[in-house]
């Protein structure tokens, strides 16, 4: 088991991640930005402190380096995006102080963040990593993020007549209110850590509240 980090080793690792993004090619989806990554490592850090079993290194690393290869949503190989992004960090951090066991969990908790490879999270440290990437999905960034991210792919904000899907089947791909119901309001019950659970749950419903007043909104005539 990997000893903790002190706090000043917390910031010197934090820093040493940042800096190999930033030798990293630039990117410009604002929704998988710095921002992102510093979010997601904040909310890794809340699930930590339930789990002070799990190795911070290997969080944060996961939290930092998860989306070093960054497909679009709607890429034919978007599945394969998080594979890529794990052995992109082995090669990165190669020559760090990680045994090789705790590359291998990092590249295991990258590859199982992604909810498109659909792969099953094994470790703690993995499932840390997957739930405090999802939460970003949820809550008021996450639903500027969805808008931003359907913007990009020309989707419509809502169904002009059913915007609740009521009497049609969802279709995200066409209508980015429909998200929510497709994959958003799922999110919760798919968390590995009863603490993501929790966290989840009081985003979501913020979510849906919103949603609700959007609707009425979107239909006033």
């Amino acid at each position: 088991k990997a000893s903790p980090m002190t706090p000043q080793q917390q910031t010197d690792w934090q820093n040493r991640l940042i800096t190999l993004l930033e030798q990293q090619p630039p990117d410009d989806d604002g929704a998988h930005d710095l921002s992102h990554l510093h979010r997601v490592w904040a909310v890794a850090r809340q699930l930590l402190a339930h789990h002070p079993e799990a190795d911070a290194r290997v969080v944060m690393a996961g939290c930092y380096l998860h989306d070093l290869v960054n497909l679009p949503k709607n890429h034919p190989q978007r599945q394969l995006a998080s594979h890529w992004s794990a052995e992109r960090a082995r090669q990165l951090l190669a020559d760090d102080a990680l045994s090789a066991e705790q590359l291998d969990n990092l590249a295991h908790a990258i590859e199982a963040h992604s909810y498109s490879a659909a792969i099953p999270p094994r470790t703690l440290e993995a499932k840390i990593v997957q739930d405090a990437d999802r939460m970003d999905a949820l809550g008021p960034v996450g639903l500027a993020r969805m808008f931003y991210v359907s913007g990009r792919m020309g989707r419509a904000l809502a169904h002009p007549l059913d915007p609740l899907a009521e009497q049609r089947g969802t279709d995200d791909q066409a209508w980015a209110l429909d998200h929510i119901a497709v994959k958003l309001a799922k999110l919760p019950a798919m968390m590995q850590t009863e603490a993501g659970r929790g966290i989840a749950e009081r985003k979501l419903q913020w979510l849906l509240a919103f949603r609700d007043e959007f609707c009425q909104d979107w239909m006033a005539r």
